[in-house]
């Protein structure tokens, strides 16, 4: 079966990728100011500030050449005039990847900017504890291209972070990308026209909930990925969020995992335990509502023994999907296997895939492993089965919309630890 996916999705990547090829435009500079003694200025304040302390970016639109970094502060804040005040153009850079570094910081908190067209990702922060990220805006000026910055908001093995109110548009990878962090939560935030729209990846208890993911490749990812320094993501809790026409195109960078991306996919959840995903709304995404698939359908070899590649305990419920395209997205071979073998797209889709140590002889797994799937409405559900599948033979044979083996419930799926009925 693993020989058979990584055959098959391999050609989806290829196709996928393909699709990735845009026309450079120019950035957005109009009405900017380019001043090395502001820049200077700046940076200069990022390293003096005392802990406790804020640096304030004026209202005003300025060019800027290099990197701004921020490192082993404490309680310190970065502010500006508001998002459609104050802005951050890094369009043209030359020094440095990110247009805003922040390492090894605590009590961290940035705010009320607009941050765009950084040479790789517009803010990373890494190692700190306590980020928040508010009222911003992130984007890249150029449109939808293969070589714009990975992430809009970059938090990587950071420990209690918030996202809340912020904007995010036209990322190669991942619009809002957290990653290897935990106690996480991102909410009122609007990610569109990005290849993913929000990214948890490897973290440990996660809320997210009351977002806009709209636009995009895919609207809502929560992947587990082999190899990282945090590994075994799970934990958490996806609710109340509006994933709607995420049917743009794929432009992520080739052999990046979001390059296999379907286009018209609302939620994907990939070889990741304990998700609980309930009262969103998944509204016209032409290829799969939601997914629970395994690491295999990315087509990419598995070398990392430590690795778990397979969804378990997953609960889809309770939540709204509404879609008017009889016809997935072809530009990939998933969408292509999707109208061969369910005759068009999925609301809820799984691969079928079940660790072999822990499944049974009819490819079940036992209580508290299972995908469960519930009070969804009327919805059109398929099973590659993909435990039992060994070449392109089998997928006819095996594949089947028998949703009732997955009419099972979790309790105790506690994300980052929010109740819904407090959340605001």
């Amino acid at each position: 079966m693993h020989k058979f996916f990584l055959f098959f999705i391999t050609a989806m990547v290829m196709v996928s990728v393909s699709g990735c090829k845009s026309s450079k435009k120019k950035g957005n500079t109009e009405g900017f100011e380019s001043s090395e003694k502001f820049q200077k200025s700046l940076q200069e304040q990022l390293i003096l500030v005392e802990d406790g302390g804020t640096v304030e970016i004026p209202a005003g639109k300025y060019l800027l050449k290099k990197s701004l970094s921020l490192e082993g502060k404490k309680h310190v804040t970065l502010k500006g005039a508001g998002a459609q005040q104050s802005f951050l153009s890094f369009y043209g850079q030359t020094d440095g990847a990110e247009g805003i570094s922040v390492t090894n910081c605590s009590n961290i908190t940035v705010e009320g900017f607009t941050i765009q067209d950084a040479k790789g990702d517009n803010l990373k922060l890494k190692d700190c504890d306590t980020v928040t990220i508010r009222n911003m805006n992130s984007t890249w000026t150029t449109g939808a291209d293969t070589s714009n910055g990975n992430y809009g908001y970059y938090p990587v093995e950071c420990k209690n972070v918030l996202i809340e109110n912020c904007e995010v548009s036209y990322c190669a990878d991942a619009g809002i990308y957290i990653g290897q962090s935990t106690n996480v939560t991102v909410r009122h935030c609007y990610a569109h026209n990005n290849v993913a729209g929000i990214e948890i990846e490897n973290c440990i208890n996660s809320d997210i909930y009351k977002n806009r993911s709209e636009n995009n490749s895919g609207g809502i990812l929560i992947f587990d990925l082999p190899k990282l320094f945090q590994a075994n993501g799970r934990n958490a809790k996806v609710w109340d969020n509006d994933c709607i026409t995420n049917n743009f195109q794929n432009f992520g960078k080739p052999a990046s995992i979001v390059a296999m991306i379907p286009p018209g996919s609302g939620m994907i959840i990939m070889a990741t335990d304990s998700v609980d995903v309930f009262n969103n709304r998944i509204t016209d995404n032409k290829t799969i509502g939601v997914a629970a698939v395994s690491y295999y359908m990315t087509g990419k070899q598995l070398n990392d023994t430590t690795y778990g590649p397979y969804c378990t305990s997953i609960f889809i419920h309770d939540n709204i999907f509404v879609r008017k395209f009889s016809i997935p997205d072809l530009s990939t071979d998933l969408g292509k296997l999707l109208a061969a073998t369910f005759k068009g797209p999925l609301d809820i889709f799984v691969d079928g895939t079940a660790d072999p140590k822990l499944r049974d002889k009819d490819g079940q797994l036992p209580e508290g492993k299972k995908i469960c799937i519930r009070n969804n409405g009327d919805v059109k559900f398929g099973n590659l089965n993909g435990w039992k599948t060994h070449g392109r033979e089998d997928i006819m044979k095996y594949k089947d919309n028998d949703m009732t083996k997955f009419d099972c419930a979790y309790t105790g799926i506690n994300g980052n630890g929010l109740k819904p009925s407090d959340a605001k």
